[in-house]
């Protein structure tokens, strides 16, 4: 490592080393991989926008995020919306929301431009580190955000169709009709109330809310 010394008197021993016996503290460095007198390998990988040294992690350095990333760097694109490196199986096919990437995380508040965990994209298009979203996968199904299912509940809706089918409500509910608003259309419809879910009419989810009264047929009055 280039360096050059302070004119103090003060010797190598006195001000202590490290790296390699070329390197005195309290000299002005310019930063670099190898000490230039003992090609002494400071790092496996070096940035020389950064200036990180670190162990081989194959490591890129992204001009539009401004940062290093742990890659490859054939895994990930940059998407110039979200402002963020996202793996490449996600190329054209998310929702871009502008500079989300700049939002902390929903559930630990954390940054998530700068976190080396690896950032999951909801439909909706709002991120969580992917290893909060495991953990909110445990107790819901839902972005804590905007309540929209936070992946394809399709299988799940036409089990909860049966479900639904195979029970009926008690005589005096039958024709009891409520407004709801559906969370992953935001479409509203009235539909027959029932204790397990009330099913959007639009999109057929049952990821939905009751957005007003109830009612009953005139007969039922």
């Amino acid at each position: 490592m280039a360096a050059t010394a302070r004119e103090d008197g003060a010797s190598g021993q006195e001000r202590g080393q490290r790296g390699c016996e070329h390197y005195d503290r309290g000299c002005l460095l310019k930063a670099q991989q190898t000490c230039e007198e003992c090609s002494t390998l400071f790092g496996e990988y070096y940035c020389d926008i950064c200036h990180l040294f670190d162990k081989d992690k194959k490591q890129y350095h992204c001009e539009n995020c401004g940062i290093c990333r742990i890659g490859p760097k054939e895994d990930f694109f940059h998407c110039l919306k979200c402002n963020l490196c996202l793996a490449m199986n996600l190329q054209g096919r998310h929702k871009c929301i502008e500079n989300v990437s700049r939002q902390n995380c929903p559930i630990c508040l954390e940054d998530i431009h700068t976190s080396r965990v690896v950032a999951h994209v909801l439909p909706c298009g709002h991120l969580l580190h992917r290893t909060c979203y495991e953990e909110m996968l445990k107790e819901g199904y839902r972005c804590p955000l905007c309540m929209h299912s936070a992946f394809d509940m399709t299988r799940y809706w036409r089990q909860l169709d049966a479900e639904v089918a195979q029970t009926p409500m008690p005589s005096e509910y039958q024709n009891m009709t409520v407004d709801i608003l559906c969370n992953d259309c935001n479409g509203r419809s009235t539909v027959q109330y029932h204790i397990l879910g009330m099913k959007c009419k639009i999109c057929e989810s049952y990821n939905t809310a009751q957005a007003g009264g109830c009612s009953f047929s005139l007969d039922q009055q």
